[in-house]
């Protein structure tokens, strides 16, 4: 007679390689899911980081009117007396690619037109906006001053801009 007390089934330790499969595929799976939603917060992060740049370049641009009784004309607002006169620590930048944001003035220093191109086409500060688009408007064409361009929530400030729509203040 046999002894079947030596005798085990054989049970296999691990995983099977379909087993592997299926939750390579559901971890795949989940980290595009996480990754897409990470972009789209990246982007109203920027978006909210350049909102917030223009609204202290605008707060800037009018304590230097205080001291100046005109608005600086300069085509590039890093090379502007903002920083060197106390008013900001440093020009703020867009946070995609480090541009300068748009900037257009009136030769006579009375006015200004300042804008960000925004990534998220859905973003509510859209609403609040100049939405400045002609010169009647107190906007500049580059004919009339220096850096002109459109806030129409239509397009970029510049076509050369990240975004898709402009957000623009003006004086």
């Amino acid at each position: 007679m046999k002894s079947t007390r030596g005798l085990a089934l054989c049970s296999s330790k691990g995983f099977t390689l379909i087993e592997l499969l299926v939750v390579i595929a559901i971890i795949g799976l989940l980290s595009s899911v996480v990754l897409a939603s990470l972009n789209s917060a990246r982007k109203k992060g920027r978006d909210a980081r350049r909102v917030n740049d223009a609204r202290q370049l605008q707060l800037a641009l009018e304590l230097y009117y205080d001291k100046n009784n005109n608005y600086p004309q300069v085509t590039d607002l890093d090379s502007s007396t903002l920083v060197s006169d106390g008013f900001l620590a440093v020009i703020p930048h867009d946070p995609s690619d480090q541009r300068d944001y748009s900037y257009a003035y009136a030769t006579n220093g009375t006015d200004y037109h300042l804008g960000a191109s925004l990534e998220d086409s859905g973003n509510s500060a859209k609403n609040s906006d100049a939405d400045c688009t002609s010169a009647a408007a107190g906007c500049f064409s580059a004919a009339a001053a220096a850096g002109g361009f459109s806030g129409a929530d239509s397009g970029k400030c510049n076509a050369s801009d990240t975004g898709s729509l402009c957000y623009d203040v003006k004086s």
